[in-house]
């Protein structure tokens, strides 16, 4: 699938603990701007979104998670680094183990190596720090 030219269904887990929203650090280039978003990814053609949701964390994160419960379902249509994308994104509320609880991970993605780290919330609310897709306020 061609991310720039099809809509693209994708999932992400939204971790919150003491007020702090787990998300992957992302930056555009064209726009010269540090972003954030929720971990998640791509669905598969024939995987539900409950398993893509786990196999990403896995992938990205290696750490297993557990899915509370589906919060809704958006669709984001944007611009990246200069290209315009089309996404459906299904939002579920998930919860790390202490176990695997780090305040810092190292993303491995497509894309590359990034991080992925706990934000407080009201750093997005009050416009300190963006955060995409700007539906995801409606569920922290």
């Amino acid at each position: 699938m061609n991310k720039f030219k099809e809509i693209r269904p994708i999932v992400l887990g939204i971790a919150i603990k003491d007020n702090k929203l787990l998300v992957s650090e992302g930056f555009d280039n064209v726009k010269n701007q540090t972003f954030y978003r929720c971990l998640g990814g791509g669905i598969e053609f024939l995987e539900k979104s409950i398993d893509s949701l786990k196999r990403e964390f896995q992938e990205e994160i290696n750490i297993d998670i557990v899915i509370k419960y589906f919060l809704g379902i958006s669709e984001n249509i944007f611009t990246y680094e200069g290209k315009n994308a089309h996404e459906l994104v299904l939002y579920y509320n998930i919860d790390i183990l202490d176990k695997d609880y780090k305040e810092e991970y190292i993303v491995t993605d497509d894309n590359g190596q990034s991080k992925a780290v706990w934000i407080n919330i009201d750093e997005f609310k009050n416009g300190n720090k963006i955060l995409y897709p700007e539906e995801v306020f409606k569920y922290i």
